[in-house]
């Protein structure tokens, strides 16, 4: 391997994104007046020094912060570590959007380390998958950002909901998180944020971060309709979208016309490995709906019949699954196959991102610090910074995946991870991940001074 080659790997270690991360936090102008004691990219750092250690909560970390600073100095680059309190204040006020360019710097550093190459998918496009989230919920706890929903019987419910955005691959565990865009109550708003109104500035501020980025956007049936499609076509983005019958009855309808009179073209296909039948049916030029019938999408359906000595073993609820999308690309007998696996692909931002965030050591929906004006949207954007840099190292990092692979689940390696990191010293997280995967030879005890 080349010195170039090695170098653009060390860069997709932890220890140069985190300096990376420190750098740009350093950039950013603090709006608190007079001498600080905690500088804003300390408290910035910290949290993500939080989300990478997987603490369940500010009082866990801050117990960290008494224990034990100096792994936090080493591996971190933070000089001055804040309490629980003085986190939260420091990052109460931070402008959200002071943060996306942070995950333009990890997103810049993958393309120079040729490590997206492995995402390229059809005809050179990538799949982005979007979607949206809860990641709060409360009757009580609200700041003004919160979505609110009034109950008929009285009361409140206020959340906070994002738009996450993940470059997924069918054939690859990783997914790589790009800058997600709040669903928040702006100012002088009264009526709520939605998830389509996010869809539509995530992708302007996306072509502003990636002007010559080719995409292929997968989403679930909710976005299968024109205003959005127009949104598509502005941001020069393709798209894989799910389409349901009951949903869109014009469609349907009209594909059914099609087939009684011949227009359309199938595949079949049957795994010779595992007996099972994959049938598509494929349609150019479709009306998407009745009252805008010169919007015109393909469509492409797909089933997916197990043979009944299988079904039991596969736990399929029954042996016939059947998917439909739209999309703009030209179904062929040639690339029907990877368009279904782009549509299905939409499932990673769920299973591998908000799942993975939720219930896999990250604590999405766990009450971090709500704040009176941005902290849960703050904490939000550093806990899905920390989990880019994750993914890099899984997708990137020899020492990360040794560390993993001896390990076995991420949740022991987490473990690990805060074990040894309370009980060593380290200068580096390669440090410690190599104390993970290799092991740390036996010793007496060393005692601090007690006097």
């Amino acid at each position: 391997m080349g010195c170039s080659a090695r170098k653009s790997r060390q860069e997709l270690c932890a220890d140069s994104l985190f300096q990376m991360i420190r750098h740009r936090f350093d950039r950013l102008t603090d709006q608190r007046l007079g001498k600080v004691e905690i500088s804003l990219s300390d408290a910035l750092m910290s949290a993500v020094a939080m989300f990478s250690l997987k603490d369940a909560s500010l009082l866990a970390f801050d117990q960290r912060r008494r224990d034990h600073d100096d792994n936090l100095r080493a591996i971190y680059g933070i000089q001055n570590v804040p309490s629980d309190s003085q986190m939260r204040s420091i990052l109460d006020p931070v402008d959200p959007t002071d943060l996306r360019p942070v995950f333009q710097d990890v997103f810049r550093v993958l393309q120079r380390g040729k490590a997206l190459e492995r995402f390229a998918f059809l005809d050179g496009h990538y799949l982005v998958s979007l979607d949206g989230t809860t990641y709060f919920s409360s009757s009580k706890i609200h700041c003004s950002s919160c979505l609110e929903k009034k109950h008929r019987g009285g009361g409140t419910t206020y959340s906070h909901q994002v738009l996450g955005a993940t470059l997924v691959h069918p054939e690859l565990k990783e997914v790589i998180p790009l800058a997600p865009e709040p669903i928040i109550n702006e100012d002088g708003y009264h009526k709520n944020d939605c998830e389509r109104n996010a869809t539509r500035r995530w992708l302007t501020k996306f072509r502003q971060d990636h002007p010559q980025l080719p995409v292929i956007i997968v989403e679930d049936a909710l976005s299968s309709n024109t205003p959005h499609l127009d949104d598509l076509r502005e941001a020069n983005a393709r798209y894989i979208i799910g389409v349901k019958p009951g949903d869109h009855a014009f469609v349907f309808q009209f594909l059914q016309a099609n087939d009684e009179a011949n227009r359309t073209q199938t595949l079949t296909e049957v795994n010779e490995r595992d007996g099972v039948l994959h049938h598509f049916r494929f349609h150019h030029a479709v009306p998407l709906n009745e009252s805008h019938q010169d919007c015109l999408v393909n469509v492409l359906e797909y089933w997916e019949i197990h043979p009944s000595r299988i079904v039991k073993k596969v736990k399929q609820k029954g042996k016939i699954q059947y998917f439909s999308w739209i999309t703009d690309i030209v179904p062929t007998p040639n690339n029907v196959v990877p368009i279904m696996w782009g549509g299905r692909s939409r499932w990673k931002i769920e299973n591998e991102t908000f799942n993975t965030l939720k219930n896999q050591g990250y604590h999405l929906e766990h009450n971090y610090g709500h704040g009176e004006q941005h902290l849960s949207v703050v904490l939000m954007l550093l806990m899905m910074l920390a989990f880019l840099v994750d993914q890099t190292q899984q997708l990137c990092c020899p020492i990360f995946q040794a560390a993993w692979a001896k390990m076995g689940t991420k949740r022991y390696l987490w473990e690990m991870i805060r074990t040894y990191f309370k009980t060593f010293l380290f200068r580096s997280m390669v440090e410690l991940l190599t104390a993970v995967a290799r092991g740390l030879a036996m010793q007496p005890p060393v005692f601090e001074d007690s006097s």
